[in-house]
């Protein structure tokens, strides 16, 4: 049977809150302060912001390409919409490429996503639905890849959101030597468009409760390793499927794909190491840990999400480390700060766009090249004066 509305519960779930209630400059749940009352999101005119928004460039040696993969798990009816039938996932598929092959640059997201990211979060904003979908990204489109074998990590965005909002992250990760894997989960955010052309709608949004987020997160499991299975398997549906080290999986997601990356590694031994950018654990981290595997906590300051981040520290068995970034706010996480400008609404969080995605990518990367290439790091060991907005948290 489809999802139909359900009743609210009193108490709102925090990242419902947060993901519903603000506009799209926070590209997440949680970035932004509501608009006030008559106010609307208003690009320039003359000079429009989006003919010249671009993510920040990837800080490492590579050239980054992308491919777009459409999977569909035959064994699994789609858990929000049954009668969409199998569950159809989009996957952003970024990894190192030679300088000088590909086509144009990757687009954003599609126009069509944009539009309805738009109608959630700012339905009054003048800009059009090119103002996002225009952001330029570094990636070239069917670029031939470096030759090698890289670790492989995949990207979950927050609940409500679609996949292109970790799209700079992506990108970085990609120009350091991972492939990299950033899904989509149909139904959980504001529009996936199919190859096709169809764009399907957020089912969950106006529906979720706080008793159904933990099903939301361990759906993501299955979605995860359906992709894993896909990627990794006897006969990859990738094309460049030889450059993924099998041996080297790690996960990171920001919010509710952030809890999905611990209940991932619990149920999916493929994955060795794992990142939650700011959400809450409403799944929890099992009490018997997650069989010695390293996990990084990496949030903002007073977050009003890291209220289950007490439980899960005491359960993580591996290596871990509990970061908070002062001057940040649950969007700094994302490609929101930038996402923010575009729609013409003012960043509510002190930390400017490159210094955001500067922090972001330093430590994701610093915790994946510790873990999956073996690479010591000095950023997990206390105070760095080169990040001084970042506060340690040790064993």
């Amino acid at each position: 049977m489809d999802i139909k509305r359900a009743p609210r519960r009193a108490a709102v779930t925090a990242v419902l809150a947060l993901a519903l209630s603000l506009p799209v400059v926070a590209a997440g749940p949680a970035i932004a302060a509501p608009l006030p009352a008559g106010a609307t999101a208003a690009g320039s005119a003359t000079t429009p912001s989006y003919a010249r928004a671009e993510l920040p460039r990837p800080t490492g040696p590579h050239a980054v390409g992308r491919d777009t993969l459409h999977l569909v798990d035959t064994d699994r009816p789609d858990p929000w919409v049954p009668s969409a039938g199998p569950r159809r996932l989009m996957v952003s598929m970024y990894y190192p490429a030679l300088p000088g092959t590909g086509g144009p640059r990757a687009p954003y997201m599609t126009t069509e996503e944009a539009g309805m990211l738009l109608q959630a979060r700012v339905p009054d904003a003048t800009v059009p639905p090119e103002a996002l979908s225009g952001v330029r990204t570094w990636a070239r489109s069917g670029a031939r890849p470096v030759r090698g074998r890289f670790p492989l990590v995949v990207l979950s965005p927050g609940f409500s959101l679609p996949r292109a909002t970790l799209t700079g992250l992506a990108e970085d990760l990609a120009s350091r030597g991972y492939v990299v894997a950033l899904v989509d989960h149909p139904y959980e955010n504001t529009g996936t468009t199919l190859p096709d052309g169809r764009t399907l709608p957020c089912a969950l949004c106006e529906v979720i409760t706080d008793d159904m987020l933990p099903a939301v997160a361990g759906s993501r499991v299955q979605d995860v390793s359906f992709v894993l299975d896909r990627l990794t398997g006897g006969h990859p549906v990738w094309r460049h499927a030889r450059v993924i080290d099998r041996k080297r999986i790690g996960m990171a997601g920001h919010s509710l794909g952030g809890n999905a990356a611990a209940t991932t590694m619990a149920a999916d031994a493929r994955v060795r190491a794992g990142v939650n950018m700011d959400g809450s654990f409403f799944a929890q981290v099992p009490d018997s840990g997650l069989d010695g595997r390293p996990f990084l906590m990496f949030g903002a300051q007073d977050s009003p999400l890291a209220k289950t981040w007490d439980p899960a520290w005491a359960h993580l068995d591996g290596w871990k480390r509990w970061l908070t970034v002062t001057g940040a706010d649950h969007g700094s996480f994302t490609d929101a700060p930038l996402l923010g400008e575009v729609v013409g609404i003012p960043d509510t969080s002190p930390l400017s766009v490159e210094r955001s995605a500067g922090l972001t990518r330093a430590y994701v990367a610093g915790f994946f090249d510790l873990h999956l290439k073996g690479r010591e790091q000095t950023l997990f060991d206390g105070p760095s004066p080169s990040h001084p907005e970042v506060s340690v948290r040790l064993p």
